[in-house]
């Protein structure tokens, strides 16, 4: 059965519940409306978000390619019966790794065989013969480090991404509660119209520094994976090609 007091209390929640309705907007207007250091934290989470994806693209089509070439350059290596007819392939695989330890143990092959040996017959065609193969060992190195470098290039800036903007996006919440509770004191109400808008505003800034943080981590992991995959790699082709040597050049 229906009271006067009644009605007017349901005439109260009614007047009360239309103000939340017209404060509710979209993630837009409330970045719009945002104070100017959150939007500023909003922009530099973005430019993290943007690089970080960038990197990505970027270095997940060069490992690809990478592995294309890898692949080629193995299968003509073990098919040929001369190095010089590797080398003649080198520059169309490039992008491989393996093939810039290929050459630096080629140029250091070729230094060696030119060589005069103290033993060459009077008048005769000496064999070829391999000075110091720890040389050679250490040639092969020398360019592995120089191709795991190249390798991973960038991706340093993806665990930064992920360590850092975490942190921002706090830093851009932290202000917005700040910035909500003294909205509070100025208009003296606690109304959820009042609270939340604030509250909402600060949250973006985690939201955003988290969805930076998460790929990058992702593919932080990714990519050193496969960095140290690539380095087995050349560590592999480095005692083949120490093999071959030894065996054709001592």
């Amino acid at each position: 059965m229906l009271t006067p007091g009644s009605v007017v209390l349901a005439l109260q929640l009614q007047g009360s519940a239309a103000p939340t309705n017209q404060t509710t907007g979209n993630v837009v207007d409330l970045i719009r409306d945002a104070s100017a250091v959150s939007q500023v934290v909003l922009v530099i989470l973005v430019l993290f978000s943007i690089v970080s994806w960038a990197i990505v693209l970027y270095k997940a089509m060069g490992f690809r390619r990478i592995e294309r070439q890898s692949a080629t350059f193995l299968n003509v290596f073990r098919q040929s019966t001369k190095f010089s007819e590797v080398q003649a392939v080198c520059k169309s695989l490039e992008r491989s790794p393996l093939v810039g330890m290929f050459q630096a143990g080629y140029a250091e092959l070729n230094l060696q065989l030119r060589q005069p040996t103290a033993n060459s017959p009077a008048g005769g065609v000496a064999r070829p013969t391999l000075r110091s193969v720890p040389a050679v060992d250490r040639a092969l190195l020398r360019a592995s480090s120089a191709e795991v470098n190249k390798l991973e290039k960038h991706i340093p800036f993806l665990a930064t991404t992920a360590s850092i903007t975490p942190f921002i996006g706090l830093f851009g919440t932290v202000w917005g509660i700040m910035a909500a509770f003294f909205n509070i004191g100025s208009q003296g109400s606690t109304d959820l119209a009042v609270v939340a808008p604030g509250i909402a505003e600060a949250l973006i800034a985690t939201a955003a520094g988290l969805a930076a943080a998460i790929p990058a981590v992702y593919f932080y992991n990714h990519f050193t994976t496969k960095v140290k995959t690539y380095a087995s790699e050349m560590d592999d082709f480095a005692l083949e090609f120490l093999n071959i040597a030894e065996r054709n050049f001592t």
